[in-house]
């Protein structure tokens, strides 16, 4: 290994050696009193890690052409860095109050960074393989970190089963792709399909790994694991699984697709563009009968998936850049419903049902007032950037010439707004029930009002984040 190979691969190697020297410490001195600062402490690192990656410049192929650091991964890794750190900073108390708080919880998140961001700057199907397993496996683990509840076992259980059933199809499709296109590297396959049409072994090779990746992503159909993990996950765990992971699975499905099959557009666009409408009806269709808010924001995230998958489909720079924008947007939303999430509690019980916000804006208007604001965002009403979110995948699908696509994501919209509506109006003209907790962690509070806030403020220029999306979609898409 070069130096250059060294510098490429810095990052991951930091946090590696960080999760398994604090892991090490932990176990030695078994202290679980020092988790929360441990937390905080893995929190701050990864904070710093996301601003050395964020000012890192584009270091190309390295490590025998196995990983790409390039404009698009850095984008990616640093919004699962920042969503990370976040969750942490945010479930600590949670996970505190329900005993939950070990000093192994941090360092699983950590090592389950690792893998995402290997994911989003491989080179090669072995090592994107690689990073989405230890991903996986981190995430088995914490979706069954609350041992003496049924359901968080049962999540876990479910997690890993189906997980295992996308990781075969995966394996299946890489092996397909190697017997017929002779290797794994992304720049040897693309040079396969440069070359002509596919092959019928490389199709079906291209069709077995988008199914698996499909699974990573929770688009429809192969969504059945989303909902019952979402709501038997402590609710930490489902808050990471809505954010960081869904940044990973779609920067690596546009890997896959532009940098190993982007010759071959009209071949995988067919596939995208059938799993973006299915997923954004099933999402929005299912959510509506939903009673449980982590159910709901399941079937929700569903929905959400079709919609980046819009800009996928589209085959394009405005399309890789408008599913960038829309997956930055979609986890600052997230994270600030989940931080309301996180503080429903009655008689110090976790209460998850969405009856228990009936005239939430009589006891705490303000936390109200910024959930809805949330709501209409995640809807894709104007003023808020969530309107924007989808203005760009459905200029992005108008643009590749696919009109039919975006008129069916308006309609989905349509129908996916009136569940979020629902919840304001249970807030402000729903009847009186059993009232919620009063009080909220004031991390809780202030991601709830800092996410509430840049719905609003955002509006302006996205923060600047347009053009950086544009640059980071230029790398992949050359």
């Amino acid at each position: 290994m070069t130096s250059a190979d060294l510098e490429i691969i810095l990052p991951e190697i930091v946090l590696a050696l960080y999760a398994m020297g604090a892991l090490l410490i932990g176990v030695y001195t078994r202290q679980d009193g020092m988790a929360r600062t441990l937390t905080m402490l893995t929190a701050l690192v990864m904070v710093a890690v996301a601003f050395w990656v964020g000012v890192s410049p584009d270091a190309g192929l390295g490590v025998s052409n196995m990983i790409v650091k390039d404009g698009f991964s850095r984008f990616a890794q640093v919004t699962i860095l920042l969503s990370a750190a976040t969750v942490l900073v945010l479930s600590t108390d949670w996970m505190e109050r329900y005993g939950l708080l070990r000093f192994e919880y941090p360092l699983i998140v950590t090592l389950a960074v690792i893998g995402m961001m290997i994911m989003v700057s491989s080179g090669n199907l072995l090592t994107l393989y690689m990073g989405l397993e230890l991903q996986s496996l981190a995430m088995y683990v914490l979706a069954a970190l609350r041992r003496d509840s049924v359901r968080s076992t049962e999540a876990g259980l479910k997690y890993f089963v189906l997980g295992a059933l996308s990781s075969g199809l995966l394996l299946y499709g890489i092996s397909l792709t190697y017997g017929y296109a002779g290797s794994t590297e992304f720049g040897a396959i693309i040079l396969v399909a440069l070359a002509g049409d596919l092959s019928l072994g490389l199709l079906f090779g291209l069709v077995f790994i988008l199914a698996g990746l499909a699974f990573k992503i929770s688009a429809a159909p192969f969504h059945m694991w989303t909902p019952d993990v979402y709501e038997g996950a402590p609710t930490p765990i489902t808050t990471l699984m809505a954010t960081a992971p869904k940044v990973a699975a779609m920067a690596m499905f546009a890997r896959v697709t532009h940098d190993a099959f982007g010759q071959a557009v009209n071949d995988w666009q067919q596939i995208v563009a059938v799993l973006s409408v299915v997923s954004m009806f099933l999402g929005s269709i299912a959510a509506i009968g939903q009673r449980d808010i982590k159910r709901l924001m399941a079937y929700s995230s569903i929905a959400h998936m079709g919609f980046a998958l819009m800009g996928l489909t589209a085959g394009t720079v405005a399309g890789v850049q408008a599913m960038l924008l829309y997956m930055a947007i979609y986890v600052v939303m997230n994270l600030g419903v989940f931080a309301f999430v996180l503080s429903m509690t009655r008689d110090g019980r976790e209460a998850t049902d969405i009856a228990s916000l009936n005239k939430l804006s009589a006891r705490r208007p303000g936390q109200a007032l910024a959930l809805l604001v949330l709501m209409f965002s995640l809807a894709g009403i104007p003023p808020f950037i969530g309107f924007f979110a989808k203005l760009y995948v459905l200029q992005a699908a108008v643009g590749a010439g696919l009109v039919w696509l975006a008129v069916l994501g308006v309609v989905a919209t349509v129908i996916g707004a009136f569940y979020y509506i629902r919840i304001v109006y249970l807030m402000y003209f729903g009847e009186a029930d059993a009232p919620l907790d009063d009080g909220m962690a004031p991390a809780q509070g202030i991601v709830l009002a800092g996410c509430a806030i840049i719905m609003v403020v955002g509006v302006v220029n996205l923060f600047g984040l347009e053009g950086v999306a544009a640059a980071a979609a230029a790398t992949l898409i050359r």
